[in-house]
């Protein structure tokens, strides 16, 4: 398992590359221009300045290939320095000080270094996007499960109604629906995510849960159908098999069968769902954050692209690239602690 792990990730880093690449290639493609919002009184000479500032005179390939020594060599001396001098895990190290000032990738709308505005933005992402899934993962897995112990019971068809309706309805129409039911007509929730919001104490920690009830509804609600449908099938396709009627015959009990035996070959196939699922609940929370004016990465990235920042947009298209390349692992490898017959050395 070591030995496929290790040569998977070495394997990870030429896709990564080719991934970057073509994204790099299409934004070139894209219509705009980031010096549209200079104003009309800047002179020529000066816009032109500018421009060979922000490294827009050099060829593709030639900013490619810097953004890729500012990403891949630039930024992890940044994070090392920051973790040593301020984290609470390495702060106990010594300084590195390894960078020394050289140009870091710089977003054309705020002119300041991208991975810094993709930090101070991840927080209120995770807030709301890593309970979300966490909490529609807990509650998939026990309804498919029952719902597949109990085939065709009342609770599978209403768990099958509900979750069809989850699936199908889009965050852009769920989001504002919840807004109108629990903020205009009941008043239960407030509409606007306040990012500013501080948890210092019980009655802070009270308005932050407040706050985040409706983003983190909407968001469970698709990964709850997903994850549960999924659950139940591969449930259906375990409790008839020959070991499970054979596990039955020897006298074990109905919850060891279910919990010990047939969960844990179901999960096989679910752990691909769930790995997979967290870099496209990234990407469904891009609509859920603009909905709720939650100031995290999915607003930034829409707001990146309507100023066509392509330093920006490309920073985050790659990060979302990288956890699916990432997550892909992290399923591969849990098939081997889920099934020990998986082998891959």
């Amino acid at each position: 398992m070591l030995t496929y792990t290790i040569r998977r990730l070495v394997l990870a880093v030429p896709t990564l590359l080719f991934i970057s690449f073509a994204i790099f290639m299409l934004l070139q493609l894209a219509p705009g221009d980031p010096m549209a919002q200079v104003p009309l009184t800047v002179p020529p000479e000066v816009k032109q300045q500018m421009r060979e500032a922000l490294g827009l005179g050099e060829p593709p390939l030639v900013q490619y290939w810097k953004w890729l020594v500012q990403v891949f060599w630039i930024e992890p001396q940044v994070f090392i320095d920051w973790a040593t001098r301020e984290s609470w895990i390495l702060g106990w190290l010594p300084d590195t000080q390894l960078y020394q000032n050289e140009l870091r990738v710089i977003s054309w709308q705020t002119r300041s270094p991208v991975m810094d505005i993709v930090i101070q933005r991840l927080p209120q992402t995770m807030w709301v996007v890593g309970l979300a899934y966490v909490v529609g993962v807990l509650i998939a897995l026990p309804i498919g499960v029952y719902s597949a112990y109990r085939q065709y019971s009342v609770f599978d068809q209403a768990g099958t109604f509900v979750t069809m309706i989850g699936f199908s309805i889009p965050p852009f129409f769920t989001g504002p629906l919840l807004i109108v039911i629990f903020s205009v007509s009941l008043g239960w929730f407030p509409s606007i995510y306040d990012t500013t919001h501080v948890v210092n104490d019980w009655a802070s920690f009270k308005v932050q849960l407040q706050q985040m009830v409706m983003p983190v509804m909407v968001l469970a609600l698709q990964t709850t159908a997903q994850i549960s449908r999924y659950m139940r099938a591969s449930m259906l396709d375990n409790l008839g098999a020959d070991y499970v009627r054979t596990a039955r015959a020897k006298g074990l009990s109905e919850a060891v069968v279910v919990t010990i035996h047939v969960l844990r070959n179901s999960m096989i196939p679910v752990v691909t769902v769930i790995a997979l699922g967290v870099p496209a609940i990234f990407g469904g929370a891009i609509i859920t954050e603009n909905v709720f004016k939650v100031n995290g990465i999915g607003q930034l990235l829409i707001t990146a692209l309507f100023a066509n920042d392509l330093p920006m947009v490309m920073t985050l298209t790659f990060i979302f690239a990288f956890l699916i390349v990432m997550f892909n692992l992290i399923a591969d490898v849990l098939y081997g602690v889920l099934d020990p017959r998986i082998r891959y050395d």
